[in-house]
C-alpha cells in the first residue's frame, strides 16, 4: 500500500464524513461549513491528481465566494430563527422511494459503465503550462463570457428576491 493510497483514503473518509455532517446537520450554517470542508477535500483530490490550477479554482470559487454568499444569506435571512413546518404524510415515503432509485441507479451504472476502456496515459507535461492558462483565460472571458453574465445575474436578482420575500413575511407577523 503506498503513501498515496493511504493519503487518498483518509481523504475519502473526511469527504465522505463532512457530506454526511452537510446532510444530517439541523443548523444551517454548521451545515453550510461542513459543505465548505467538502469543497476543500475535493481540492486536495485535484491536487493529488496533479491539476493544482482546478484545486485553486475551487478553493477561489466554491470554497471562497459561493459558500461567503451562501452563509451571508443564511445569516441574513435568519434561516436558523424559522418556524417548523409541516409535512405531508407521504413526503417522507416518496423522499425514501426516490433515494432507493437513485442508489439503484448509481450502482447500475458503476457496476456496468465505470470500467476503465484501456490504457490510461499519462498527463502531459506541457499541461500546467502558462500559455495554456492564458487560453483558457481567453476562452472564458471571450466565448463564455454572456453565460457567466447572465448566471451571475440571475444569482443576484435571486438572492434580491429571497430577501424581499422574507422582508415582507417579516413585517406581516
Amino acid at each position: 500500500m503506498t503513501l498515496d493510497l493511504v493519503f487518498f483514503l483518509i481523504l475519502s473518509l473526511i469527504a465522505i464524513a463532512t457530506a454526511l455532517g452537510m446532510l444530517l446537520s439541523r443548523n444551517a450554517i454548521y451545515s453550510a461549513l461542513f459543505l465548505v470542508l467538502n469543497f476543500v477535500t475535493v481540492a486536495v483530490f485535484y491536487l493529488l491528481l496533479g491539476a493544482p490550477f482546478i484545486a485553486m479554482a475551487q478553493i477561489t470559487i466554491y470554497a471562497g465566494a459561493i459558500m461567503v454568499l451562501f452563509l451571508f444569506v443564511i445569516m441574513l435571512l435568519g434561516a436558523e430563527n424559522l418556524p417548523e413546518t409541516q409535512t405531508l404524510p407521504w413526503q417522507k415515503y416518496l423522499a425514501g422511494g426516490l433515494a432507493a432509485v437513485l442508489a439503484v441507479e448509481a450502482t447500475f451504472i458503476f457496476l456496468t459503465r465505470a470500467r476503465p476502456a484501456g490504457e490510461i496515459a499519462p498527463p502531459d507535461e506541457a499541461v500546467n503550462t502558462i500559455a495554456n492558462l492564458r487560453e483558457l483565460g481567453d476562452v472564458l472571458f471571450r466565448q463564455y463570457l454572456l453565460p457567466f453574465e447572465v448566471t451571475s445575474i440571475l444569482l443576484l436578482v435571486a438572492m434580491v428576491g429571497a430577501i424581499v420575500l422574507i422582508r415582507k413575511e417579516k413585517r406581516v407577523h
